[in-house]
């Protein structure tokens, strides 16, 4: 099975991210689905979303945790109980979670397009990249500024937060390899640490 790499954070937060290479019933063997969670398997018209779904589930095996342990509530957030937090993305032959026992957690992983140049406009003041002459280094790193807002989305988990007016992230050299993010919503303010890396035309973005 194809666990691509692990990153402990802290003590107490992992990430972990899979690379699917597998058959389907390959990905099937060795993990329990919930009821439920079969049901969502296979109303999926995608073969990869499921290969996702269930790469998934194999990665919460990793650090001893069962489909069962899951919960999902109304914003489709993922939960578990205890005092533990996970975060969940799929992108492509790419699956990761974001694990910890100590605080939120949110993470995000994209494939690198050129179409973000785009819709860059949407997300992030553009005209803050402005000096970037290199069209390459700009997909990366509106792909890392996407990331990041997406990863604190999560963390907030609930449906108003608009990644243009609401989330901010710190500007960043790509040597640092982190930056901060804030989400600024209804008169409160809370800020986060930002990590990410890019592997094989992918980046991955991480906030805790």
């Amino acid at each position: 099975m194809a666990l691509y790499k692990t990153l402990t954070v802290s003590p107490t937060t992992k990430v972990l991210i899979w690379k699917i290479e597998e058959s389907l019933d390959d990905l099937k063997t060795g993990i329990t689905l919930s009821e439920n969670s079969e049901n969502r398997l296979n109303s999926m018209k995608s073969e990869l979303h499921q290969k996702g779904f269930l790469s998934i589930r194999h990665l919460l095996k990793e650090i001893n945790l069962a489909d069962a342990d899951l919960i999902y509530d109304e914003f489709g957030k993922p939960h578990l109980t205890n005092g533990r937090y996970i975060s969940i993305t799929h992108s492509f032959e790419f699956t990761a979670i974001i694990f910890s026992y100590k605080s939120v957690v949110g993470i995000d992983i994209e494939k690198q397009r050129e179409k973000i140049l785009k819709i860059a406009h949407k997300f992030t003041p553009i005209e803050e990249y402005k000096t970037i002459a290199n069209v390459d280094a700009m997909i990366s790193k509106l792909t890392i500024v996407w990331g990041a807002k997406e990863s604190l989305y999560k963390i907030y988990g609930k449906k108003k937060l608009l990644f243009l007016h609401h989330i901010y992230i710190e500007d960043f050299k790509f040597a640092d390899e982190k930056t901060t993010g804030e989400i600024r919503y209804n008169g409160e303010e809370s800020s986060y640490t930002i990590e990410f890396l890019e592997f094989e035309g992918f980046t991955c973005v991480f906030a805790y």
